[in-house]
């Protein structure tokens, strides 16, 4: 890590930060709903730095916190876990986290680790008793990322990863002789050895696209196989618009949760296309789309539904969580094509919906 990174904070770490954040807070919410009272919930950060930044700026360690003082019920339940091998950066965020304000109302002490990310650390994520846990890992690496650490979070209840993808370096990584080990790790053996040969002969483009893809197939394959798994990458350019930097991952068992990262994701993204997110953030607003299954325009989800879902019925919000998995629409634009497919008479409804709506409990027959 460079001398002056915790100087100032760059435009993408402040949206790195505000994603992350934000997820927390609505994943906090739904949690104290669903978990037993009294039981606790829990954010763990492996790789947490020094809690802000030398200008004032806060990092994504004191944003959290931020959000669970919020709400009580959240700051009664919740377990903070924060780990860093820099042991002077740990040293700096307990002092600055144990004088923030307000944070004597979360009634859990908080827990300061200095470990190096591996076998010990996932050992303690094996345990049966791990609570429902956002894991948040943000190496300046790839060092300490591995599918073992990811699987070893997401088997537990309620448990969702987002993980720093570093693009640039992964992919100078794999043309390496010695990288065998870091990338099986990461991809999975019998994927790290397609991965290098699709990826010999591809230009910048292609190639980029390969590796997210091959990351995105691991995570959802590791799962077991009656649990869905869904993933959802974004991506960050550098400051000249047209190179990747790295991605930040999403990964959960849920479509709830994927549905509340997709939003989030889509309000952060630096360019909309025909109302379409690209799931990017770019200071120079350079568009292109992180996956081609992303790519979709907004115009060929009519007639995406009307092939997918032939000689069926169902509702609109059925439709949303079966259809908009690895695509860039959101629920309000099923609402949208479903309506204009209605009012073109390309659709029959159990029930007229109001012009230019489409309500989620309204019953859509598709013709054969």
């Amino acid at each position: 890590m460079s001398a002056d990174f915790y100087d100032t904070p760059t435009e993408q770490s402040i949206a790195k930060s505000t994603i992350v954040s934000k997820y927390f807070s609505q994943w906090a919410h739904v949690m104290i709903r669903t978990v037993d009272p009294g039981k606790p919930i829990a954010y763990v950060d492996l790789f947490a730095g020094r809690g802000s930044y030398r200008d004032g700026s806060k990092s994504t360690p004191l944003l959290v916190i931020d959000e669970a003082l919020k709400d009580d019920r959240i700051s009664d339940r919740l377990v903070l876990v924060f780990n860093d091998r820099n042991a002077e950066y740990v040293e700096t965020l307990e002092q600055t986290i144990e004088n923030y304000e307000g944070i004597k109302r979360l009634r859990h002490p908080r827990r300061y680790w200095k470990d190096e990310v591996g076998t010990e650390i996932i050992s303690k994520f094996k345990s049966p008793k791990v609570p429902p846990t956002l894991l948040f890992v943000d190496p300046w690496g790839f060092k300490g990322l591995s599918l073992d650490l990811i699987n070893s979070v997401l088997v537990h209840f309620g448990c969702d990863v987002i993980f720093f993808f570093n693009y640039n370096r992964i992919n100078m990584r794999l043309e390496r002789d010695d990288s065998v080990d870091d990338m099986n790790a990461l991809f999975g053996f019998q994927r790290a050895h397609q991965l290098r040969n699709r990826i010999a002969d591809l230009d910048t483009h292609e190639r980029e696209l390969e590796v997210v893809e091959h990351i995105s197939q691991a995570l959802k394959s590791s799962g077991s196989v009656d649990a869905r798994r869904y993933v959802l990458p974004f991506r960050f350019r550098m400051a000249g618009g047209r190179r990747t930097s790295h991605h930040l991952i999403f990964v959960s068992k849920h479509f709830l949760g994927y549905d509340i990262m997709k939003k989030i994701m889509a309000q952060q993204s630096s360019e909309l296309d025909q109302g379409l997110a690209s799931f990017e953030y770019n200071p120079a607003t350079h568009h292109q789309q992180l996956l081609l299954s992303l790519n979709a325009p907004f115009e060929d989800l009519e007639d995406m539904l009307l092939s997918d879902f032939a000689g069926r019925s169902a509702k609109r919000r059925e439709i949303y969580e079966e259809h908009s998995v690895d695509t860039p629409f959101l629920e309000r634009h099923y609402g949208l094509a479903l309506w204009s497919l209605y009012e073109r008479g390309a659709i029959t409804t159990n029930r007229p919906p109001k012009k230019n709506t489409f309500a989620a409990n309204i019953v859509a027959t598709f013709p054969p």
